[in-house]
């Protein structure tokens, strides 16, 4: 079931059983009460529909913020100009799950020591964001050449305002399942685990024998990495190493 549908269907079953506890008088006969009730119900569907994790406390949140912004008389204005800005920087997160992961600077050192010493590289980040990883990466290798393709319109016109002058990025927005990957040496993916095993077969089938895919924080499922390099930052990062062109390993 679409992770969109789930979500519907979890609110929609959410006000049905607390209209319903109301109804029969289960409910103390106040406002929050009910939205409490909905809002605990939603996030326990959504649960048993198995939506991602992060779904919950969206669920928990929606409704009371829903009612307390309209006791609060916000403008509607207001609601048409978040869910643009949303929509301009998760784009079809809903759809993908994956949301906008940022790259921070001990993964950058981390990458750049994985990077090939004496010659030049090429190397593309599957859903580069802002361009966190790839723009520092290019001025510090500048004879290698650095791609980057990401969905969301925000964040690709900060990646490409960010890379402005350096001849060695080329950053497009699209699909990057879309792209042939056979003329790179490393793939870096900070995406969720849900397109893991599809990013995996993809690389195994289109990378050259050397090339190395590089997994932020999510592991291929069922496929054991070929090395494991944990950064000890404050946000626990792990680098999932992964030998997959067309001699490697085959995906389980």
């Amino acid at each position: 079931m679409p992770p969109a549908l789930k979500a519907f269907l979890a609110q929609l079953l959410g006000w049905l059983l607390a209209a319903g506890l109301a109804r029969f008088g289960l409910l103390p006969a106040e406002l929050w009460w009910l939205v409490g009730a909905q809002a605990a119900s939603a996030a326990t569907f959504a649960f048993a529909l198995r939506s991602a994790p992060w779904w919950l406390p969206v669920h928990l949140a929606f409704s009371p913020l829903l009612v307390a912004a309209n006791q609060l008389g916000v403008p509607p204005g207001w609601y048409l100009a978040v869910f643009i800005v949303l929509t301009v920087v998760y784009w079809t997160s809903f759809r993908t799950q994956v949301p906008l992961y940022l790259s921070n600077a001990e993964t950058v050192a981390a990458v750049a020591q994985l990077l090939p010493s004496g010659r030049p590289a090429r190397v593309l980040d599957a859903g580069s964001g802002t361009g966190s990883l790839i723009v520092p990466l290019a001025r510090q290798r500048p004879d290698c050449h650095f791609d980057g393709i990401e969905a969301a319109p925000g964040p690709y016109l900060v990646s490409r305002l960010l890379a402005r002058g350096l001849p060695n990025v080329g950053i497009v927005r699209g699909d990057f399942f879309a792209r042939n990957w056979s003329a790179y040496d490393m793939i870096y993916a900070f995406l969720s685990p849900v397109p893991m095993t599809r990013v995996w077969r993809k690389a195994r089938n289109e990378l050259r024998p050397g090339a190395i895919l590089v997994s932020n924080s999510f592991e291929v499922p069922g496929v054991a990495p070929a090395r494991v390099i944990e950064l000890g930052d404050g946000r626990g990062t792990t680098l999932y190493l992964y030998e997959c062109g067309r001699d490697g390993p085959s995906a389980k």
